[in-house]
């Protein structure tokens, strides 16, 4: 069986990624659309698209609640444009509680890139669950690869433990803070000063922005760090007016460098992928033991358990390896 042949509804995985690397928008929604639905396609997109992705940055931007993500993403979008480099963005945005879709809307927020061929929006919902949200990235920011994005921005809500499993997914994190959101160590018992590769101070202009700069700088200098390690930079922002921006992209640029030249860049790629076929597993093994709910196999298993002829460790080993 060659992954040419069409499914029921006609798609053609082989031809979607064919078009998708040629830049075509409706390929590309269509293939992240099928990654988001855990369509039975799924499988074959995945094995169409390895070939063609390891080549873009991946870029994760995080940060709390107001600091201004999205109107940063934007001026990072311009920035980058100016340099001709083709650029995907992935909005993790928290899902509608009536579609179950992306609250906020693809183009919402970027309407200055809404037309630009080169340059692809897509909001991701995150359903309610971070686990979906783990299974679907990955494979969606294998799409924007695969479609010959130079770099791909993924933007979080900036809630919970979310925007730490997104940096999980980036080869550089950009932390974004600004004056007036509250204490800066506060930020930093929420874990946030441990993910990022460089920590943007955005609304730099307004008062305060020194103060959370010192804040930054005296928390990153309790890090332990050998020599030759990377040093977070510090850059102050004003989004809105896109002034700074250039020296974030110049900061991503050297990171990128280090990654490359101190082998960490494969280092955190490996350690992706070992963590994307974890999660694969445990969803597939996960699905398995949900069919198991009425068989005999586990009602006699259970019975062992209660009457001390078995114990709960045993048990399961005895159930895995009947699977």
């Amino acid at each position: 069986m060659t992954r040419s042949k069409k499914s029921r509804q006609g798609v053609s995985v082989d031809d979607l990624v064919d078009r998708a690397r040629k830049g075509d928008p409706r390929a590309v929604a269509r293939l992240i659309s099928l990654v988001e639905d855990a369509s039975p396609l799924l499988r074959e997109v995945s094995a169409g698209l390895a070939p063609y992705a390891g080549n873009a940055q991946i870029v994760g931007i995080t940060g709390p609640p107001g600091v201004g993500k999205s109107t940063s993403t934007s001026a990072l979008v311009a920035t980058l444009r100016k340099t001709g480099q083709r650029v995907g963005v992935l909005a993790v945005d928290p899902s509608s509680p009536f579609t179950g879709g992306a609250l906020l809307g693809d183009r919402v927020r970027m309407q200055d890139h809404a037309t630009d061929p080169e340059v692809y929006i897509r909001s991701m919902a995150t359903r309610g669950h971070l686990g979906g949200l783990a299974w679907a990235t990955p494979q969606a920011l294998r799409v924007l690869d695969a479609a010959g994005c130079d770099v791909i921005l993924v933007e979080t809500v900036g809630v919970g433990q979310s925007e730490i499993a997104i940096a999980g997914q980036a080869d550089s994190t950009l932390v974004l803070m600004s004056p007036g959101m509250g204490d800066g160590i506060q930020a930093a018992k929420a874990g946030i000063l441990e993910i990022g590769d460089i920590y943007v101070i955005n609304k730099a202009d307004r008062e305060g922005a020194n103060q959370v700069r010192r804040e930054i700088r005296t928390m990153l200098s309790l890090a332990e760090r050998d020599e030759g390690d990377w040093r977070p930079p510090i850059v102050q922002t004003v989004a809105i007016k896109s002034e700074g921006i250039d020296e974030v992209v110049e900061k991503l640029s050297d990171h990128r460098a280090w990654l490359s030249e101190s082998g960490e860049l494969q280092r955190r790629r490996v350690r992706r992928a070992r963590d994307e076929i974890e999660t694969i597993a445990v969803t597939s093994l996960r699905s398995r033991f949900a069919d198991l709910h009425g068989d005999e196999r586990l009602d006699e298993l259970a019975e062992a358990v209660i009457t001390g002829q078995s114990d709960p460790y045993a048990a399961a080993d005895q159930l895995v390896a009947s699977m």
